[in-house]
């Protein structure tokens, strides 16, 4: 026996609802035959939400029962809801990743190998690149979220305006491998006052905070990734001028 849903979402010529689309999806990959029910106009919309007393659409009813909308049917079927205010790894995780796995592509085709040296000092630059233009997008949130743990923001302000364009200048610097002299200080120094200010928040102070490292807008929260983030910026602003001048 197929089980049935009875599904109401907006469609209209100025806006297809995505939420009802994700339902109609879940719906039939739980195995739901859905009876689709579109409100194509703005008229129907009010009046189904008056009669129902919903304020939002889509709305789902399974066996006469009103479910809700599409994260109500999430949590029907046991799935995980993800509440605004819930930290999450997921941009930090998707950042590394995708740097690690474009710093082994450079050196299989540079060099003609996969686990190089350079293979990890452009992993590092790479992923301090994508961690800037995150904090670039919105440098106004950024900034205002950093001065909650940062020490040399809490001094002097625009500090947290200045700092993403010297992590890009570093990064871009240190990918290809040229002006050490200018690189290599400004890593090591943004990197040091980073993992003081870290440390002191977290491990210190014993503060719970977002992390501002991947944007102003994120969940992230304030930690050991933040921690090794600026360790690894230091380690390059000490290694690569041994590279380039002592070796």
């Amino acid at each position: 026996m197929t089980n049935k849903a009875v599904l109401y979402r907006m469609v209209m010529d100025d806006h297809l609802c995505p939420y009802g689309l994700k339902s109609k999806d879940l719906l039939e990959r739980e195995g739901y035959e859905v009876e689709d029910h579109h409100l194509t106009r703005r008229d129907e919309v009010d009046a189904f939400k008056a009669e129902h007393g919903v304020e939002t659409t889509p709305q789902t009813f399974i066996d006469g029962r009103r479910i809700g909308g599409y994260d109500d049917l999430r949590a029907y079927f046991d799935k995980r809801v993800q509440d605004e205010d819930d930290t999450s790894y997921q941009p930090v995780i998707a950042i590394f990743s995708v740097a690690a796995l474009m710093a082994l592509s450079i050196s299989w085709a540079a060099i003609g190998d996969l686990l190089t040296l350079r293979a990890f000092e452009w992993f590092v630059a790479i992923s301090m690149c994508f961690l800037a233009v995150q904090k670039l997008q919105d440098l106004e949130s950024f900034s205002t979220m950093f001065l909650n743990y940062d020490l040399l923001a809490r001094r002097w302000v625009p500090y947290g305006k200045v700092y993403p364009f010297g992590e890009a200048a570093a990064g871009i610097l240190m990918l290809s491998g040229s002006l050490v002299w200018l690189s290599a200080p400004i890593a090591l120094f943004i990197g040091t006052v980073g993992a003081v200010s870290v440390f002191k928040a977290v491990y210190v102070d014993k503060r719970e905070l977002k992390c501002a490292c991947v944007g102003g807008n994120s969940n992230v929260p304030l930690g050991f990734v933040s921690l090794t983030e600026n360790l690894m910026m230091m380690a390059m602003g000490i290694w690569m001028p041994i590279r380039q001048f002592v070796l």
